[in-house]
């Protein structure tokens, strides 16, 4: 049996842990509430940020918090640019025509840094990667502190943008009716631009604050959606609230998972809590039903 502190240092870690799954799940779910369709160029799109930060580290030695400065206007521009002039016009309206242009996106922008990164995997050396804080018998990652911070001032920046902005007021209607929102004169083309651009955005954030401890390849951020998938119908899917809390919940299970099953297996609690929640609870834990 492991001891208290054993436990809860993994408990802590699994929190920080979850606290960047949360905000990879969080653009993950506010697509899906505003235009109600799964981005499968989410994970492809993630994977393309942290080697912007590989890039821009090793290029330029620019320190990847840093990084969260250039790149957040950046893939907020690119995430605008390609939902408002290549998956707009090429779905024609159609929500199924969205689900294959995302998924050419994700082949595209694999294929596109297999070919200028080849498949060997990557890494940055900072001088904080392996450090830690050390309070009482406890020993807790600095980078993923770090994190945990950045995480939650994004998180009350999102919500303060979409409950006392203007732009937030009409996302939130559109993703509630947007024939409603067209017809009192909410641009609702513009409003899905901005919607894509801000789950970019927070793709930038999560690759900044991934790529001082993770490694990246070309297929990385695959393994990094399932998980936020899995945290979206846990939380609920078109939730935001669900997405922050669900995330932190995945990250303690899969701590806990690896510290008794082995760091290997550690994902298949996290699997099991998705089935779990399909079978008992399928609108997850914020959901409502359609």
């Amino acid at each position: 049996m492991f001891s208290p502190e054993i436990l809860l240092s993994a408990v802590l870690n699994g929190l920080m842990t979850g606290a960047v799954y949360a905000l990879i799940a969080l653009g993950l779910t506010l697509v899906y509430g505003v235009l109600h369709i799964i981005n499968f160029a989410h994970g492809a799109t993630l994977t393309a940020a942290m080697f912007a930060v590989f890039v821009l580290h090793s290029a330029f030695r620019i320190d990847p918090y840093l990084a969260i400065f250039i790149l957040v206007p950046l893939f907020f521009g690119l995430g605008y640019v390609v939902q408002r002039f290549i998956i707009g016009p090429a779905s024609h309206g159609d929500d199924s025509n969205i689900l294959l242009v995302t998924l050419g996106l994700s082949i595209i922008i694999e294929n596109g840094l297999l070919a200028w990164f080849r498949s060997d995997t990557r890494s940055i050396d900072v001088p904080y990667g392996f450090s830690v804080i050390e309070i009482g018998n406890l020993f807790l990652s600095t980078p993923r502190v770090i994190a945990v911070g950045v995480v939650l001032v994004t998180s009350a920046l999102v919500w303060a943008f979409l409950a006392r902005t203007d732009t937030g007021r009409a996302i939130r209607a559109v993703a509630r009716e947007k024939t409603g929102a067209a017809l009192v004169g909410i641009d609702v083309n513009h409003i899905y631009a901005v919607t894509f651009g801000i789950g970019a955005a927070c793709l930038a954030i999560a690759a900044c604050l991934l790529m001082p401890t993770f490694l990246v390849n070309p297929r990385i951020g695959n393994a990094f959606v399932l998980v936020a998938f899995t945290i979206v119908v846990l939380g609920g899917m078109g939730s935001v609230a669900g997405a922050l809390i669900g995330g932190l919940f995945i990250g303690v299970v899969e701590s806990l998972s690896g510290l008794f099953m082995g760091e290997s297996l550690g994902q298949i609690g996290i699997f099991l809590i998705f089935i779990l929640v399909l079978l008992v609870r399928p609108t997850g834990l914020f959901g409502a039903k359609a």
